[in-house]
């Protein structure tokens, strides 16, 4: 692995759009930082307070240094799920391992930056995380192609393990261009009484990305949490899902969405709950905005699985468009017609429904808003 310093030999320019996507520029307000720039890791700090309490470095490098890391490998996705993941599981050229040790409670979030800045790479990545048991931790992760790059694929494999008892939100920013192809495979696997929160926001152009993320509920009274904010326009295309398997007694699981489609977008968006055990719950929403009277689609795909007997589970979809209604009073306020429907995109764009605390909340919140502006 390059050393730390490694991090100043990146442009400033270069850095600038990575905070545009949620990264922080002051490394205390963060227990660790990690940058994965092309095809290489080049850096990788723990916070001087959490040193101890969090393992974080490249996923080679980690697989290098701790033999039993290798039973991780593979174990949640498939090798031969696709392509793609037989791409990466062939030729890929590292990721970021996180490990939050037992009984750890991580105050800052640790974050990560996959980040593009050569035109036509396929970047490939295998991330593992390890929550043991008893902790909590905020992993916030940023996906960026800078904007000088045309075009670029990005292939990331991600294995999650929340062990029982610990506590794990893990936020992924999307920051793409719109000749990019983006494939994403991830699962997490949650033992008895771990909490697993999966939030994804998505916001800029992107030609084509398409991703199912799945948790494993095992364990007792498991629970996982999925949340999306998707914006889709200039034509981009976005297949987004997500899927929970309920096996454990007690298992939950909710899904919940919020989708903007206009300029000529195609948008999917998926939910799968499988109940497999007794007590299991789980909900499923999905709330969607057509903006243009062009050709933009959204449509939403709701499944259920019922398996057993006392299995409770649920869905509501709605996809409509904006209200002549809101707009015209929001134009007697003397908003322009785009000054309307820009607030009210906004306010649709609600990130509470991502659960974070009130300082990240504000931060992924300037995200959005940054990104509903500049379109």
């Amino acid at each position: 692995m390059s050393k730390e310093n490694d991090l100043m030999k990146v442009p400033h320019k270069i850095l600038e759009e990575t905070y545009k996507a949620g990264m922080e520029a002051e490394e205390k307000n963060r227990s660790g930082t990690f940058y994965h720039v092309n095809q290489s890791t080049i850096y990788s700090k723990v916070n001087e307070l959490f040193e101890g309490k969090i393992k974080l470095m490249d996923t080679k490098a980690a697989l290098q240094k701790y033999t039993w890391l290798g039973d991780y490998m593979w174990k949640l996705v498939d090798k031969d799920k696709d392509e793609f993941t037989r791409k990466v599981a062939e030729d890929w050229s590292g990721g970021y391992f996180m490990r939050i040790m037992p009984g750890v409670e991580i105050t800052f979030p640790l974050q990560s930056c996959l980040l593009i800045t050569q035109n036509n790479l396929e970047q490939r990545v295998h991330n593992i995380i390890i929550a043991e048991e008893g902790s909590k931790a905020h992993i916030i992760t940023s996906c960026v192609q800078h904007s000088s790059v045309p075009k670029a694929s990005h292939l990331g494999v991600s294995e999650i393990y929340v062990r029982k008892g610990a506590s794990l939100n893990f936020t992924m920013i999307h920051q793409w261009s719109e000749n990019t192809l983006v494939r994403p495979r991830s699962a997490a696997e949650v033992d008895d009484k771990a909490a697993f929160v999966s939030n994804y926001v998505c916001m800029r152009p992107v030609k084509d990305v398409q991703m199912y993320p799945v948790a494993f509920c095992k364990g007792v009274n498991s629970t996982a949490s999925f949340n999306s904010i998707l914006y889709g326009n200039k034509k981009s295309s976005m297949d987004i899902g997500s899927k929970a398997v309920l096996t454990g007694k007690g298992s939950r699981a909710e899904m919940v969405s919020r989708a903007i489609a206009r300029e000529g977008s195609k948008m999917i968006i998926r939910g799968l709950i499988e109940g497999s055990s007794p007590d299991c719950k789980g909900h499923l929403e999905c709330r969607g905005l057509l903006v243009d009277e062009g050709d933009a689609i959204l449509q939403s795909i709701p499944e259920l699985i019922a398996r057993r007997k006392g299995v409770e589970i649920t869905h509501e979809a709605a996809v409509g468009k904006i209200s002549e209604k809101e707009i015209a009073y929001l134009m007697t306020r003397k908003l322009s017609r785009d000054e309307a429907v820009s607030l009210i995109i906004r306010g649709f764009m609600d990130v509470s429904i991502l659960g974070l605390p009130d300082s990240l909340n504000a931060e992924i919140k300037r995200v959005v808003e940054a990104s509903t502006e500049a379109s």
